[in-house]
């Protein structure tokens, strides 16, 4: 039996041999994490420089570009460096490291995004009290929140799961994941278990209702309204919504992936299909 102080590195089995096509998957990787570091600096340098755009939306955006600069920070590069290796090892400290990075950037994500969606839905359903509803001081209380909550709930999580004792060291995933995790425990997982689900239901039932219920209430407002409400509705929630989808829908393939067993799931990855491909 192997416990959590004879454990000193997790193995990510999911990586596998593609040859030459290691290179083409650092470049693409590579391009991706330079394009998102560009575009999330420029967006905050833009609204830093320029005061019209010092407003309440604009300030969310820029702490939402702050977070893709993190999460992209602290799973790119980790990345690029087992694509190239042969052994594909990491530290419990770091795995740990990671796992808060990862969560963290999820939470906030998606805090985030609650928060957006509160702002529009004032801005949209109640424009001529929006300015005195939205204050600055409400508005850096908001982002205090959105930042604050995601990481003291992961560092307690974090907590739980690095004192657990662990029978096994190998992670099916390309980088480090709670669940996993929790789930290599030689005993009992209750209060870890119980835990995930509280602050599941919390952070995802509770931010999902909260955008649920203020894009009903704008889209009240947008079917009873003029054209020219509608437009501007349409105009100010499209980004919104476009980043909402993508996230939730990227989100929900993570977590069926990981809670659910996939080995059923046909994969054509494997290495002898890429030992051929790369043979051609």
């Amino acid at each position: 039996m192997i416990n959590s102080t004879q454990v000193s590195y997790f193995t990510l089995s999911a990586y596998f041999d593609t040859g030459l096509f290691k290179y083409l998957f650092f470049i693409i990787i590579m391009f991706l994490y330079i394009l998102s570091i560009c575009a999330n600096v420029l967006l905050i340098v833009i609204i830093c420089m320029n005061r019209s755009l010092h407003e309440p939306m604009y300030l969310f955006l820029c702490s939402l570009c702050v977070n893709e600069l993190y999460g992209s920070t602290g799973l790119f590069p980790f990345l690029l460096l087992q694509i190239l290796s042969d052994i594909h090892t990491i530290s419990v400290p770091f795995c740990f490291l990671q796992i808060f990075c990862v969560y963290t950037y999820a939470n906030v994500q998606l805090c985030n995004l609650a928060v957006m969606s509160y702002d529009r839905y004032l801005a949209i359903c109640y424009p001529l009290q929006y300015n005195t509803c939205m204050t600055s001081n409400k508005v850096a209380m908001l982002i205090a929140l959105i930042w604050l909550y995601p990481f003291i709930q992961v560092a307690v999580m974090i907590s739980l799961s690095a004192s657990l004792q662990l029978c096994g060291n190998i992670i099916n995933k390309v980088y480090c994941d709670n669940h996993p995790i929790v789930k290599l425990a030689c005993f009992d997982t209750t209060v870890s278990n119980i835990y995930g689900l509280v602050n599941t239901f919390f952070i995802v039932g509770g931010v999902v209702t909260l955008i649920l219920y203020t894009y009903m209430k704008i889209l009240k407002v947008c079917f009873s309204g003029s054209k020219q409400t509608r437009q501007k509705a349409v105009s100010t929630c499209t980004p919104h919504l476009a980043s909402l989808l993508n996230f939730t829908f990227g989100g929900f393939f993570e977590i069926m992936q990981s809670r659910f067993n996939m080995n059923n799931v046909p994969n054509i990855g494997n290495r002898n299909f890429w030992k051929k491909i790369s043979k051609i």
